[in-house]
């Protein structure tokens, strides 16, 4: 994926986003809202800065790195039986859900391995205490092991287990943790695996747990001093560009003290940016990017495994209104202050529309209670089929926004289009799918996110 700096990424958005606005429902508002999105600066996303991964210590091995690992003497992948809650085995002559272990780093060189129905991997409780099985739901001592690699081959693995034993494929339904002594990495040796990486995460938890706590701050610090600056707000006011968009994780509000492994810093990175909006004559849309839980089970909402729990329980709604209203209470009396959206991407159907609806009404009375003038954004939930779901609970809500996000980067046709083409399909296409939303008596509604292609994407709000 090409990459550009800030500035080239800016100039290119400049060209495009004339296009689009925040519509009153009518073909020629009076009011036209203009703004790029900050992203990866107060949430990580690897794709955006990937050098920002270099310098973690078995950096292949982070949080929600999928892992497959097949016997060479078996000749058979690693499963959990039944997804988990059972033991595991190694029969399967192909790798899919089932076989893919999702790690949890525990340092550079220990780790859990969770998984499908979101076990973990440890010891059984058959008397033997050797068997190899997924079925705590909480990791401790016996579900903790290190991954060790020939020095030849690193696709080459052996597993070793906390009681200092390696793990061994006796049979295909026998897997233990009893074989001792050195290695010569054959396939006569029933405790080495070929390990195949079937899929990686690189957000905000990997980057801070893959530093861990002694070196993360500085790094975390480093990035949100540099990455973006006063000139950039500058270069944006200059270039016509009214308004920017800046993603925030939910642990903001428990800064400079979030839980692990998050670190403090990001607070004062984003007063500053309020600072400079106004210097600059800038609005300022915050946006929850990542949601307690993950609202969608990507790396940009911060999900330390690819799982997606946000909205699942009452109290976890509560714990994102009460991020909400610290955000809307720190800068209501901010003259920048535009906009906020109650979060980013939710994702059907684990993000229910009940969940959804309760807590963007909880989420718009948060910010009601501070601010009279704030627009308060909804996104509309991703993979659902109906984009004006959210209109019944929105139109009754002054000042409130559908957020409506349209992606061409994800589909392989628009690799081989031009610029212009993408951008005219853009134009005529997308105008339909603008339209639907966008009606004289409904809410509010806000092109939030926009990439033309895969080639060189174009993000902003």
């Amino acid at each position: 994926m090409a990459m550009c700096s800030t500035r080239q990424l800016l100039t290119t958005c400049v060209v495009v986003a004339l296009s689009f606005y925040l519509s009153h429902g009518r073909e020629n508002p009076s009011f036209k809202i203009k703004a790029v999105n900050l992203g990866g600066w107060l949430v990580t996303e690897g794709w955006i800065k990937p050098s920002l991964f270099d310098g973690i210590t078995n950096k292949d091995f982070l949080d929600g790195t999928g892992l497959q690992f097949k016997s060479v003497t078996v000749g058979k992948y690693l499963c959990a039986e039944a997804g988990g809650g059972n033991i595991i085995v190694a029969n399967r002559t192909s790798a899919s859900g089932w076989e893919t272990f999702s790690l949890w780093r525990i340092n550079a060189t220990n780790f859990n391995f969770r998984v499908f129905n979101k076990q973990f991997v440890g010891f059984g409780t058959n008397g033997n205490g050797i068997e190899i099985v997924a079925v705590s739901s909480t990791p401790g001592r016996s579900e903790t092991f290190e991954i060790v690699r020939s020095s030849n081959d690193s696709s080459r693995v052996r597993i070793k287990a906390s009681n200092g034993f390696f793990l061994q494929a006796k049979t295909e339904e026998l897997v233990t943790a009893d074989y001792a002594g050195e290695s010569k990495w054959g396939d006569d040796d029933p405790s080495v695996f070929v390990m195949t990486i079937a899929g990686r995460l690189q957000g905000e938890f990997q980057v801070t747990n893959g530093y861990g706590p002694e070196l993360a701050p500085g790094v975390m610090t480093d990035h949100w001093r540099t990455f973006i600056v006063e000139d950039d707000f500058k270069f944006i006011s200059q270039n016509g560009i009214n308004a920017v968009r800046i993603p925030v994780g939910w642990w903001i509000a428990s800064d400079p003290t979030p839980p692990q492994p998050y670190v403090g810093g990001s607070l004062r990175a984003l007063d500053n940016a309020f600072v400079w909006a106004q210097n600059h004559g800038l609005k300022v849309v915050i946006d929850l990017h990542a949601a307690p839980g993950s609202q969608n089970g990507w790396e940009h909402s911060s999900s330390r495994d690819g799982s997606q729990e946000w909205g699942q329980t009452d109290a976890n709604i509560q714990q994102t209104v009460d991020v909400i209203d610290f955000l809307a209470a720190r800068y209501a009396k901010s003259p920048s202050l535009y906009a906020v959206e109650l979060i980013n991407e939710p994702r059907a159907p684990g993000a229910s529309l009940d969940s959804v609806a309760r807590y963007y009404k909880a989420g718009y009375d948060a910010v009601r209670k501070h601010s009279s003038t704030a627009y308060v954004v909804m996104s509309n939930r991703l993979s659902s089929d109906d984009p004006r779901e959210l209109f019944p609970l929105a139109s009754g809500l002054t000042g409130s926004v559908i957020d409506v996000h349209y992606y061409n980067l994800f589909s392989d046709v628009f690799n081989s289009m031009s610029v212009q083409q993408n951008i005219d399909f853009i134009n005529t296409n997308r105008s339909a799918d603008l339209s639907f939303v966008t009606t004289s008596n409904g809410p509010l509604s806000f092109v939030g996110k926009l990439s033309i292609c895969s080639t060189w994407r174009l993000t902003w709000a």
